[in-house]
This record gives structure tokens, sequence and C-alpha cells, in this order.
């Protein structure tokens, strides 16, 4: 997140004072000035892009930002060079420079709250009721993996290990013994059998709660067996609110996994 910023900071910096030294010094047009400065901040940036790939969101977002810096000083550049020097700018070029400021200064905010959520205050102003139950998070915790090749030879082993489940045909129920609330105990239980109907014995059953709006809260747990085929024990869920699963049942070497869902009650 730093490190963006910075960058976009940095290369608005050089196509700014990159336009104003030009055209103080040299007698190119408002254009040339603005692709000169523009070619500038791209030509240190994408090297370094190159070197240190950050994906193609972030550099598509370096990309819009310096473009629109560069547009914006060559319309207000080009708009000073035709008029007389006691003459101010026009309204116009004005409006549309500043259109362009606004319009990164929001990319930047909205960049900043998806990394870091809002800041206290501000959320407690915007969410009043929600923000005193805690049950409310603007940040995104995700990070969004680039090896494509990686997650392909995943997606594969995804389908081969799906493939060999349905031929292995166990039975599986899950589901919680009551209602689950927020911050309290509450039995999970699996039921497991063979495809013969057999209770699955001696198997390692576990897995995740996942919390789709902030990782940090996710939750990992293991089942003792309790009766042959049954598996269970106490859960205690931080949050209300919508939590995925993900449960692995391995015995020697078969693994058995389930996905699913659930809802938490404040």
């Amino acid at each position: 997140m730093t490190d963006l910023l910075l960058s976009l900071a940095v290369g608005v910096g050089l196509i700014v004072g990159g336009s104003l030294l030009l055209f103080r010094f040299s007698r190119l047009g408002g254009v040339a000035i603005a692709v000169t400065a523009a070619l500038l901040a791209l030509g240190l940036y994408l090297p370094l892009a190159a070197l240190d790939w950050p994906g193609g969101d972030v550099l598509a977002i370096h990309l819009a930002v310096y473009l629109l810096s560069a547009f914006a000083c060559g319309v207000l550049l080009r708009e000073r060079q035709q008029r007389r020097p006691d003459q101010g700018l026009h309204w116009g070029p004005l409006v549309i420079g500043g259109f362009f400021v606004a319009l990164v200064i929001l990319c930047a905010f909205f960049i900043v709250v998806a990394e870091q959520g809002l800041a206290p205050s501000l959320n407690a102003y915007l969410f009043p009721s929600a923000a005193r139950q805690g049950a409310v998070s603007s940040r995104f915790p995700g990070v969004i993996s680039h090896d494509f090749q990686q997650k392909e030879e995943l997606y594969n082993q995804y389908l081969q290990q799906v493939q060999r489940q349905q031929e292995r045909g166990w039975q599986v129920r899950k589901g919680w013994l009551g209602k689950p609330v927020s911050g309290t105990p509450t039995v999970f239980k699996v039921v497991v059998h063979t495809h013969e109907g057999e209770p699955l014995t001696g198997a390692t059953v576990g897995g995740q709660f996942l919390r789709p709006a902030d990782s940090r809260l996710d939750t990992t747990f293991t089942l003792p067996e309790v009766e042959p085929g049954v598996y269970q024990a106490p859960l205690n869920l931080p949050a209300a609110g919508l939590w995925d699963l993900v449960l692995h049942i391995r015995k020697g070497e078969e693994l058995h996994e389930v996905r699913a869902n659930t809802d938490v009650l404040p």
C-alpha cells in the first residue's frame, strides 16, 4: 500500500514538475510538454515494474493516473500559452484540471480504504449503530495471486480430488447442535459413514471457518471422535454473520473435503 501511493505520488510529481520546467525553459507546446513529462514518468516506472512485477491491476492504476495527470497538465499549459501574460487562465481548463485532481485524490482514498479500512472516527460517524456492535469492516484484507500457472495446477489437483471423493462415496452429515451465536461455544457435529454405510472410525476431522469480510478472524478447529463415526466439539466463532466452512476428513492417505457456509447470530 505504501509503495503504491508513493510511486503514484512520485510519478505525478515528476509529471507536474517536468511540465513546469519544460514550459519555463523550452519552446514546446502544451501537448508536447505533457507527452514528454508522461514519457519521463513511465520511462522510470515501467522498468521497475518489469523487474518486480506488481500485477496488471497495479500497473493499470499507474498508467491511468500518470496519463490523466499529463493530460491535465497539457490542457492547462496549452491554455496558458494561448493567452497574454496579463490574462489569467480561462475557467474551462481550470475546471477540467480540477476534475482530474479530484479524480486522483478519490482513487488514492479508495485504495487506502480498501487496504486499511475507514478511520475509527469516520466509521463510527457513517455506521453509528453497527460500529457499536463491531459488525462493520470496511477493510479488504484479501490478496490476489498473480501466479496463474500455480493456480492452474492447484485447480487441476482440486478436480482430481473431487473425482476421487465421488468414487470413494463417503457419506458426510454436519451441523450445529443448536443455534450458533457469536462469542458463545456451540457444539459442531460431523457424522461420517463409508460407501457401504459403516461408521468411519479413526479419522482425523478438522478444518477452518473462514470469515469473508476479514480473514484475521478465520478459525481453525479439530473435532475429536466421541462415538464410532461421530466427531464433535464446541466451537466459538468471534463475529456474527456469514462464515465459509472448509471441512477436511482424513484417514490414511485418503482426504475428503467438504465446503459449505453457515450463519452465526449476534
